[in-house]
């Protein structure tokens, strides 16, 4: 039970870091903690440059943002029509003086609606990346791919494709249909209002934990579940569950498909006031 306990626990308190580790940030924030960093090697010889280049697009049905091989990519609903794209970039060198010119060296594109970054060859004692943190209007249509870097999505509804390689990615108050898919690292998955709107959400992990919140009132087809791992469920269970790891339901009324499930890891679900 100890061990039980303990891994569940540890399951919160990842799936929580994934959360607030893409809590929003200004751009003058981000600045201020990139450039405290700077001196981050072990031996002392390294530095950092960061930058944050800003730009809008006009009217889209559609984004499709690569963050290649480091970067964090954070996509949010608001109320405007156009997308405001700030990319924050963090180049490190031997000397401030290299890590300036690596970064002067990036290349940001937005064309198309399709954001990816282009840079000098990484090598050993300099190496760059870019973060994106993405205003979009809260109906769109949304692809995000990442390497090695976090994936979160805030307040939008649409056709959402989204994969990490490595990396936690966090889902709250979204709607659509929405596919979320991460090899290793955890899931977090925030539902608000009394049922999904749209077609359904499917999340999985293969290797981490996943934990999903749910109003007390939401209706929906509810499927949770690990292969390898503990599992913690806060809701109505079907008539004649005799325990174990998966879990097909139906909440209240039933409606859209919500699937959060993981391979090897723990699983949390949790009933929530909102």
């Amino acid at each position: 039970m100890k061990s039980l306990l303990t891994a569940l626990s540890t399951a919160a308190a990842l799936t929580t870091l994934a959360t607030t580790a893409h809590a929003q940030r200004t751009d003058a924030e981000w600045l201020e903690q990139c450039r405290d960093q700077r001196h981050w090697s072990s031996r002392g010889d390294d530095a950092r440059f960061c930058d944050v280049r800003t730009t809008t697009l006009g009217a889209l049905r559609a984004l499709n943002v690569d963050g290649r091989e480091n970067g964090a990519v954070a996509v949010r609903g608001w109320d405007g029509a156009d997308i405001r794209v700030s990319a924050r970039i963090q180049a490190n060198a031997r000397s401030e003086a290299d890590a300036r010119e690596i970064a002067s060296r990036i290349r940001v594109n937005t064309s198309g609606g399709t954001i990816h970054a282009d840079g000098p060859a990484r090598e050993r004692g300099a190496n760059w990346s870019v973060s994106y943190e993405i205003m979009v209007p809260r109906r769109m249509d949304v692809r995000v791919d990442t390497h090695n870097g976090p994936i979160a999505v805030q307040d939008v509804t649409g056709r959402m494709t989204l994969h990490a390689q490595n990396g936690p990615l966090a889902l709250r108050r979204v709607g659509g249909a929405v596919n979320a898919r991460v090899q290793n690292g955890p899931i977090t998955v925030e539902l608000a209002g009394n049922r999904w709107n749209g077609e359904g959400l499917d999340a999985e992990s293969v290797n981490g934990p996943v934990q999903l919140s749910i109003p007390r009132d939401y209706s929906a087809r509810l499927e949770v579940g690990t292969t390898h791992g503990p599992v913690s469920l806060d809701i109505p269970l079907a008539e004649g569950y005799r325990g174990g790891r998966h879990v097909n339901t139906v909440l209240g009324s039933g409606g859209a498909p919500i699937r959060v499930v993981t391979t090897n890891g723990p699983l949390v679900v949790r009933r929530t006031d909102r």
